[in-house]
């Protein structure tokens, strides 16, 4: 049954860009959509309660076979899905006003349920010079309460200056490799695109941990954590995590928890 609902899924998303429908008709796949959504997210919940019944989705087959000529209401009262949206720094903190921490287990899902959106947005290792030293840093793993729940979690990596200002290019990792109770697993290299020399006094490498909100259908950024320049060394580090919306000033953070669970990162240091 999931591997069909996701047979149905996938037919409805790709179905819901094209452009030879009619408003009505985009409307009622963006419906149908959204009841795949639900019923991903039932799935996936580890509590019981059957918010999308199986027999549900079967409801909707024939009404997307036949979507040219289906002119009713759709037999489930939600609203259509829109295209997933990312927003920028500062939006998404008017439109949040309930903490994530509150949100309990819904919308529970997991890399092969949503499509990854988020291109990966990682860049080369810069050409070496005499006498300069470049930095690698793996992503290994952040440790998250809930990080099972996380949708299409992923980590951007910035290096900015006491104002806020980047200094480099920023990154995107691709969507995490693999999640479990508490780590969502990432194990990806990041190459620092300046050399560790060139760095200002003050500068900050950040990473942020966003993810896709299927209630409110935009990814969001569920916490950060950031290094300074004087814990650039080669090896192992764990980093604390703090609270959004990202603090670039960082003189005023709040821890995420109190729990034992940090960024984890190793670092490898190239002397040319």
């Amino acid at each position: 049954t999931f591997q069909s609902h996701r047979h149905l899924q996938k037919e409805a998303q790709a179905q819901h860009n094209n452009s030879e429908f009619t408003e009505e008709q985009k409307k009622t796949i963006g419906k149908i959509a959204t009841c795949l959504e639900l019923r991903s997210a039932t799935l996936q919940s580890t509590q019981s309660q059957e918010e999308f019944k199986l027999e549900d989705p079967k409801k909707l087959e024939p009404i997307l076979k036949n979507i040219l000529t289906y002119n009713k209401e759709l037999p489930f009262d939600v609203q259509p899905v829109p295209l997933r949206r990312i927003l920028a720094p500062g939006e998404e903190e008017n439109l949040e006003f309930e903490e994530d921490e509150e949100e309990g287990g819904a919308g529970a899902g997991s890399p092969d349920s949503f499509p990854a959106r988020v291109p990966s947005t990682l860049l080369p290792k810069l050409p070496s010079e005499p006498g300069m030293t470049l930095l690698t840093i793996r992503i290994e793993k952040i440790g998250l309460k809930d990080a099972g729940q996380c949708i299409d979690p992923y980590i951007t990596v910035s290096i900015k200056d006491l104002n806020g200002i980047d200094l480099t290019p920023v990154q995107d990792t691709p969507v995490a490799s693999r999640k479990e109770d508490t780590y969502i697993h990432f194990n990806v290299d990041i190459e620092l695109q300046k050399h560790v020399e060139k760095l200002i006094k003050g500068a900050a490498l950040f990473f942020e941990l966003k993810h896709y909100k299927a209630k409110k259908r935009f990814t969001s950024t569920k916490c950060f954590a950031f290094m300074e320049m004087d814990e650039i060394k080669p090896g192992s580090i764990v980093i604390e995590l703090y609270k959004k919306p990202t603090d670039v000033k960082r003189n005023k953070l709040q821890l995420l928890t109190k729990k034992l669970l940090y960024l984890h990162l190793h670092q490898t240091l190239h002397n040319e």
